[in-house]
């Protein structure tokens, strides 16, 4: 019995050596791939180290964002209240442009309708001065003056005749017509005192007119100025309304890439 029982003995220690062994190996290999999963583990904490830092950059970059939104937002709304406030000037200044026009236009009316008022006073003048009694009565008076000339002349000539009667009518004569051209000279005179003071009148008159023409001339010039800075600052206006809604676009774009 016991040789027939120590075969058996020996191939269960061969077979206890080998599964002792064949554990050891599976030992050895368990302590491998234990090594290797401790290592991919303190990869992956790493890696959550990480990406936990990163997360909390993240978290600080939204919260940055959502200060920059918020500022972003409030100065859009002081931009376009910016707007508002410069398209109400501006709806202002228009009606003043368009007031200054419109009062330009009436006094450049008012302008005309005068200047209208004195050529006529200057034609009417022209004309009752080429029919004033004056005139007529110098006219006269020259054709009387030529014909007293031709009358001295034939005088002369009877003055050859040695009779004393014709000399002495011619006499009467020539003193009554000298009588008469004193009278004249007279009346003429006193016409040419009334031409003179009716001179004098229309010297005024032109020289009131020069000086309302002068300050309808400085009136327009003030006009013109106001004009020219209305417009200037209006296109100045303009150009910044521009500015600041390309400002307010771009913000607004930039608010919502942001979004």
């Amino acid at each position: 019995m016991a040789k027939q029982n120590s075969p058996s003995l020996v191939e269960v220690v061969k077979q206890v050596a080998e599964q002792q062994h064949s554990q050891a190996s599976e030992i050895e290999k368990s302590k491998i791939v234990l090594s290797q999963l401790q290592a991919e583990l303190q990869e992956l904490e790493k890696q959550m180290e990480s990406a936990l830092l990163e997360t909390k950059a993240t978290e600080r970059q939204i919260y940055q964002q959502d200060d920059d939104i918020e500022t972003t937002k409030y100065h859009c709304e002081s931009l376009e209240s910016q707007v508002r406030s410069l398209y109400a000037e501006k709806i202002k200044l228009k009606l003043d442009t368009e007031a200054a026009q419109e009062e330009f236009e009436m006094m450049l009316a008012r302008n005309s309708a005068y200047h209208e008022k004195i050529m006529a006073h200057k034609e009417r003048y022209w004309e009752a001065e080429s029919k004033m009694p004056v005139m007529l009565e110098l006219a006269k008076k020259r054709d009387m003056v030529k014909e007293l000339k031709t009358k001295k002349e034939e005088l002369m000539n009877d003055l050859q005749n040695p009779e004393g009667q014709v000399i002495k009518q011619v006499q009467e004569e020539i003193t009554h017509l000298i009588e008469e051209v004193t009278m004249v000279k007279e009346s003429i005179n006193e016409k040419k005192k009334m031409l003179e003071e009716e001179k004098k009148v229309h010297a005024k008159l032109r020289k009131e007119i020069e000086v309302q023409n002068k300050r309808c001339d400085a009136i327009l010039k003030r006009l013109h100025c106001q004009l020219n800075k209305l417009q200037s600052n209006r296109r100045q206006w303009h150009w910044n309304i521009q500015q600041m809604e390309k400002k307010a676009a771009e913000l607004r774009k930039c608010l919502g890439v942001l979004e």
